[in-house]
């Protein structure tokens, strides 16, 4: 009876090791199932990258933090080849240079969103990005007489509650699919080459408005993009209206 005992104890340990090995491969498979990441990876926040368009349209981009000894350069180009882009701005530097907010503005350009100071938004709260927010608005408006719709993040930087702080004021957060890397002071041949090799339908391209090399490359890149077809408009001129999603690459897309 004794030895009965033993072998039924015996086994009771195996099947129990067989259960827990069991348990830890089911639970390996339920987080590793494409299926259940997929889940995940569908329900992550996006800023938008780019647009899907069937026609030749991109928008070319300014964001605007520091600097200001180039800004009315780029205006005179952008209006010698009569086209409009969106410029984001940080709230400091339309404290600093409100002539130049406004000479945006009215040479046509957008102004929108770059935060009040250019801070690491993934470190503030919810309540303190709509604070941040909205005193840039303020600053924007109070200039131009338009309350910005558009946000960049700084940095470029964001997690889902960044973005959820945004959508849930109206606002629609902006990325960009093409950098030109201007900020990184490469030359303007460099610049020129890196934005149309990358550039597409729908793309929105990243500039600076006070990187080194940026007024050399400019009048080439939109040159070349009109002889290529393209129309060059605002931001708020390519993104979708109505009913679309973002994909996980960040493309806005229609419904």
């Amino acid at each position: 009876m004794t030895e009965f005992k033993k072998i039924i104890h015996k086994h009771s340990t195996v099947l129990s090791a067989l259960g827990t090995l069991l348990a830890v491969v089911l639970i390996f498979w339920a987080v590793n199932s494409p299926a259940i990441v997929g889940v995940s990876a569908s329900s992550r926040q996006l800023p938008i990258y780019c647009v899907q368009r069937d026609d030749k349209v991109v928008s070319l981009s300014f964001d605007a933090a520091w600097g200001n000894e180039d800004t009315q350069i780029l205006i005179d180009i952008l209006n010698k080849y009569n086209i409009n882009t969106t410029f984001f701005v940080v709230g400091d530097w339309v404290d600093k240079y409100p002539e130049s907010v406004k000479a945006l503005a009215d040479n046509g350009n957008e102004v929108m969103n770059h935060s009040s100071n250019h801070a690491h938004f993934s470190q503030l709260s919810h309540s303190e990005i709509i604070a941040d927010i909205s005193a840039c608005n303020d600053k924007i408006a109070a200039v131009t007489g338009v309350t910005p719709t558009l946000f960049r993040c700084p940095y470029g930087e964001y997690d889902d509650h960044v973005i959820n702080a945004v959508n849930s004021m109206g606002m629609t957060a902006v990325q960009w699919d093409v950098d030109s890397l201007d900020w990184k002071g490469i030359s303007a041949a460099d610049i020129q080459k890196r934005v149309l090799s990358k550039v597409q339908p729908g793309s929105i391209i990243l500039f600076h408005n006070a990187a080194e090399n940026t007024p050399e490359a400019l009048p080439g890149i939109i040159e070349s993009l009109l002889a290529d077809g393209y129309t060059i408009v605002p931001i708020s001129q390519i993104i979708l209206d109505g009913e679309y999603y973002i994909d996980n690459t960040g493309r806005q897309c229609v419904k």
